[in-house]
């Protein structure tokens, strides 16, 4: 059986110590008792809201081979037989463990920070970069101060390359993970009002998301957004840093990795790259300008690192849409079809924009309608009645009429828009649920988007249990 982790190296990474029979090794990472699989281990981390150590009987009954434990909770674990490593702190034990990942492994190492798109960049390299060797990359949206040091710890050995996302909701959160990661490549996707309320002005957002300069190891490549009003800064802090190569993507003329034409579908998007003179065109399997834009950034990565260009640009049409970042449900009403677009994972101006784009590029069946069905950005502090209300714009010129909203910031936006548009405001996630499954109709095309804290999944939760899925596909498009 080849191990993730042998104990006795985890041990000596952590500088735990073992109580009980140890297993030889483990062949995974987990700290939720609900998914852990046979063989992994479980380590007992105390968040904001639950304590991991209070779960550790049923990570037993699911299988676990080991629990990593707090010293000061070992008591309560007594009556527990199974092997544990004991720790002074479960998530400080699983940053050492991750420190250790990162300093045996010969990978090439990408890092992705930005206001937008990090989660949908990151799964573009994973494509792009499969056909050239073993990929380990986050899952999900795994990338605070847990998650990545757990996906960093969860990289097997033989790894040829690592991609990581690295968020933050305030200053100093990205600096200690970038040198816990210590990138070869890092990409800013871009700099846009997100957590807002949390900074003074959108500069302060750059400031913080220019900590991932922090890790990058000597001679490594930084690649940035030439389109963003904020490049010139944080071109600038990477060369303060001590990164000389700088490295820039979008439409901008100057562009080293260009978007040289962008011709965008309902469903998927064409586009033309150029770099050193050299342009291909690419085709995306998800639509998009602000996907599109961000694939350049993936294919320089590529280029940097020495993959597959070929491989990468016929990987890139394979990339589909997550769940809650644009994933396509066509479903079925009556004898007819409606499609839903769930952007229900999280909002800020620059993805709502996004977004409100991608509605507008959607074409309706018959009599359907373009349906925005949108709720409150979250933290954006003093700025939020402005930036709420400065929807309207994009709507209006999107010629997008049926706007759907919950949520006491959005009232803003309700106050905004002109009586032409076709308003439904409700108070609550939960009021909108039930208004929006009963108003769908043939050929709409319903973009539901919010703040992940409004609960804007429950709308998409509850059109999907009530309309199946349309018999010609039977799934996701």
């Amino acid at each position: 059986m080849t191990f993730l982790w042998t104990a006795q190296e985890m041990i000596e990474a952590m500088a735990g110590r073992p109580f009980g029979s140890l297993p030889a090794g483990i062949t995974g990472i987990s700290i939720d008792s609900r998914t852990i699989a046979p063989g992994e281990a479980f380590f007992a981390i105390k968040g904001d809201r639950v304590d991991g150590h209070d779960f550790a009987s049923l990570a037993i009954a699911n299988g676990a081979s080991l629990l990593v434990v707090a010293e000061s909770k070992l008591p309560a674990l007594g009556r527990l037989t199974v092997p544990m490593i004991v720790v002074d702190d479960v998530l400080g034990a699983l940053q050492k463990l991750a420190q250790a990942a990162r300093d045996r492994s010969s990978a090439t190492i990408i890092a992705v920070t930005g206001s937008v798109g990090k989660t949908t960049t990151k799964e573009m390299l994973r494509l792009a970069l499969a056909p050239s060797g073993k990929v380990h990359a986050a899952v999900a949206s795994f990338n605070n101060h847990w998650g990545v040091p757990l996906t960093l710890a969860r990289m097997p050995v033989d790894t040829r390359y690592g991609v990581f996302e690295i968020g933050m909701n305030h200053a100093g959160e990205i600096g200690p993970l970038s040198r816990m990661v210590r990138p070869d490549v890092a990409i800013i996707t871009t700099i846009a009002p997100a957590h807002l309320g949390n900074f003074k002005d959108i500069e302060e957002i750059a400031a913080a998301k220019a900590e991932i300069f922090e890790g990058v190891v000597p001679g490594g490549d930084v690649i940035l957004n030439r389109d963003n009003s904020q490049f010139d800064f944080l071109e600038q802090a990477a060369q303060a840093a001590g990164i000389d190569n700088v490295h820039s993507f979008g439409q901008h003329a100057k562009a080293e990795f260009q978007l040289a034409e962008f011709d965008g579908a309902a469903e998927l998007s064409t586009v033309w790259f150029n770099h050193g003179g050299e342009t291909r065109e690419v085709v995306i399997g998800a639509p998009g300008q602000h996907i599109a834009e961000n694939a350049m950034a993936v294919l320089g990565t590529v280029l940097l690192v020495g993959a597959d260009i070929d491989a990468a640009i016929e990987a890139l049409a394979q990339l589909s849409a997550v769940k809650g970042r644009g994933a396509r449900h066509r479903l079925s009403i009556g004898n007819a079809s409606f499609t839903l677009i769930d952007e229900s994972y999280n909002a800020n101006p620059a993805s709502m924009r996004a977004a409100i784009a991608v509605l507008a590029a959607a074409q309706p069946e018959g009599e359907g309608r373009r349906i925005a069905v949108l709720g409150d950005m979250l933290e954006m502090g003093a700025f939020s009645p402005a930036v709420h209300a400065e929807l309207a714009s994009p709507l209006l010129a999107a010629g997008i009429e049926h706007v759907w909203l919950a949520g006491s910031e959005m009232a803003a936006l309700r106050d905004a828009l002109p009586e032409s548009v076709d308003i439904e405001y409700r108070a609550t996630t939960d009021e909108l649920v039930s208004f929006v499954t009963g108003a769908v109709a043939p050929g709409d095309v319903v973009m539901v988007k919010s703040s992940l804290g409004l609960g804007f999944g429950k709308i998409v939760s509850a059109l999907l249990d009530k309309y199946p899925a349309f018999p010609d596909t039977g799934r996701q498009i």
